[in-house]
C-alpha cells in the first residue's frame, strides 16, 4: 500500500515540478528564510550550491542527465555539459546530484530519482521499507497527524502522508529542511517547519516521532556522538515528548546502550536483510500490549517478527553437534537467542557467543545455518588442508569470540578446491576451533 500510494503521489515528474517555477514554493520559501536570517549554519559553498539546484535549469539538467559508470564517462560528460555552456559550479552541483541518487537506490529504490539529497542526509535517512513500519505504527494507533521532529530529508514523513496522515515535519538544519520540502511538495498535507524539536508546537498533532541527530552539524564528514544528553533534541527531551504523546516513538542507532532503554517502552531492533538498521522506542498506542522486546527481519520474500514480554532466558551450554546456526543480528541485540535456540531444540556453544548448535536441521528466518563438515585448530595450514579435503575453494570466514581479522587471516590460506565453504573462527568452552562448514539450504524443510 506505502509503495503505490508513493508513486501515485509522486507522480509528478521533474519537468512538471519545473514548469511550476522553482522545484517547490515551500523548498524556495524555506531556502529564503534561511538565506535571510541573521544568523545561520549554511557554509557559503553550500548555500551557493543549493541555491543553484532549487532552479528549473538544474532540474532539467539532473532530470536529463544520461546514466554514467566510470570516471570516462563523467569526464566525458563535464566536456559536454561545459560545451553547451553551463556553468562549472552548476555542472559539479548536477553531478554531485547524481552520484547520491544513485547511491540512494538501496534505501529508496526508484524513488530515489525524484529526490533531492545531502551526503550526510542520505547517510541518516530511514529506508523506504523501514519508513513504512514506523508509518504503519501511527496508523494503527489512529492517529491522524503526526510531528516528525528531526525529519532529516523526509523519509519518514514521505511514509506517513503515503498514508494519508497529516504531518508536521521539523528540521532545524536549513539545507536539509529545504530539500525535505522538495522532496515532499507532492504531499499538501505535509507542512515543512525550519527550526528546533524542541520548540515545535504540538498542540494539533496526536502522534510524535522523533530521530534524534546522534552526529554533529553538517552536509558531509560529520561524527558520532556517544552521549545522549549531547544529542539533538536530547534522549531525555525525546523520551518526555514521546511518552506525553497520544502515540509516540523514537528512532535510536542498533547500537544504543541498552542501559538507556526505559522500562515502559517497546524496543524494536529492524534488520534489512542481515544488515541490523536501528532501534526504536515506542509508547502510548504505538506500543503493543504485552511486548517489550521485539526483532523485524525485513527482506524481499517477506517480513519475520520475533517478540517477547523481556529478554529471553539463555539456552544451555551444550557440545558441539552437527549443525552451527547464527543469529540474525536483530535477534542477538534483542537479547532472544534463547527463543530461537529452543524453537531450534538447540544449546548455546558457550554462553558468551551468539552460536546455536542442534544436531538436526531446521529452517528459520531468524539464523543462518551450517553444516559442520570438520572441526580443525585457528591455524592456516590445519584449516587450508581441512579446505582441500572438502573441495573448498571460494570461503566466507565468520569469527565470534576470538580476537582476528578476517580478511588479514584469508591471505594466509591456500584456497584450491571448487565450492564454496565457510570457516567459523570460534571458542566451544577455553578451546579456540575452526569450524569447515557449508550454508545450510534455506529451504531445508522443519
Amino acid at each position: 500500500m506505502l509503495i503505490t500510494s508513493l508513486e501515485r503521489q509522486l507522480a509528478l515528474t521533474q519537468s512538471e515540478c519545473q514548469c511550476a517555477g522553482v522545484t517547490s514554493p515551500r523548498a524556495g520559501a524555506i531556502w529564503g528564510r534561511a538565506k535571510n536570517a541573521t544568523a545561520t549554519t549554511v557554509d557559503l559553498m553550500e548555500a551557493s550550491e543549493l541555491t543553484q539546484l532549487l532552479t528549473p535549469e538544474a532540474l532539467r539538467l539532473l532530470a536529463d542527465l544520461p546514466p554514467y559508470e566510470s570516471e570516462t564517462d563523467v569526464l566525458a560528460l563535464v566536456s559536454r555539459l561545459r560545451k553547451e555552456g553551463h556553468a562549472p559550479g552548476l555542472v559539479a552541483t548536477v553531478l554531485t546530484q547524481a552520484r547520491l541518487r544513485k547511491k540512494a537506490v538501496a534505501k529508496f529504490g526508484p524513488f530515489a530519482a525524484r529526490l533531492l539529497f545531502t551526503q550526510a542526509g542520505l547517510e541518516q535517512a530511514t529506508r523506504l521499507e523501514v519508513a513504512a513500519q514506523h508509518a504503519g505504527r501511527f496508523a494503527a494507533a489512529g492517529c491522524h497527524r503526526v510531528a516528525d521532529l528531526g525529519c532529516g530529508l523526509g523519509a519518514d514523513s514521505l511514509a506517513l502522508a503515503s498514508l494519508g496522515i497529516s504531518v508536521l515535519a521539523v528540521e532545524r538544519d536549513e539545507v536539509t529542511a529545504a530539500l525535505a520540502a522538495f522532496n515532499l511538495s507532492s504531499f499538501p498535507e505535509v507542512a515543512v517547519e525550519l527550526g528546533e524539536a524542541t520548540q515545535a508546537n504540538l498542540d494539533d498533532v496526536d502522534g510524535v516521532f522523533l530521530d534524534p541527530a546522534r552526529r554533529t552539524s553538517g552536509h558531509s564528514n560529520t561524527t558520532r556522538q556517544f552521549n545522549a544528553d549531547d544529542w539533538s533534541p536530547s534522549l531525555t527531551f525525546a523520551l518526555a515528548t514521546a511518552r506525553a504523546a497520544t502515540a509516540g516513538g523514537i528512532k535510536l542507532g542498533p547500537g544504543t546502550d541498552r542501559e538507556l532503554i526505559p522500562d515502559d517502552a517497546e524496543a524494536q531492533w529492524i534488520a534489512v536483510g542481515d544488515d541490523v538498521v536501528e532501534m526504536g522506542l515506542w509508547f502510548g498506542r504505538a506500543k503493543r500490549e504485552g511486548i517489550s522486546r521485539s526483532a523485524l527481519i525485513l527482506t524481499p520474500e517477506g517480513n519475520n517478527e520475533l517478540v517477547a514480554a523481556g529478554d529471553a532466558p539463555d539456552a544451555p551450554v551444550g557440545e558441539l553437534a552437527r549443525y552451527v546456526y547464527e543469529p540474525n543480528g536483530a535477534v542477538i541485540r534483542a537479547h532472544l537467542i534463547g527463543e530461537v535456540a529452543r524453537s531450534l531444540g538447540g544449546h548455546m556453544l558457550d554462553g558468551s557467543i551468539a552460536y546455536i548448535t542442534t544436531d538436526s536441521p531446521a529452517a528459520t528466518p531468524f539464523a543462518r545455518g551450517f553444516e559442520i563438515l570438520e572441526t580443525t585448530t585457528v591455524d592456516a595450514r590445519a584449516i587450508s588442508r581441512a579446505l582441500a579435503t572438502h573441495d573448498i575453494g571460494r570461503v566466507e570466514i565468520k569469527k565470534r569470540g576470538i580476537d582476528i581479522d578476517p580478511a588479514e587471516f584469508r591471505k594466509k590460506l591456500t584456497l584450491t578446491g571448487s565450492s564454496d565453504g565457510v570457516v567459523i573462527l570460534t571458542r566451544v568452552g577455553e578451546k579456540r576451533v575452526a569450524l569447515i562448514a557449508r550454508r545450510l539450504d534455506d529451504r531445508v524443510e522443519i
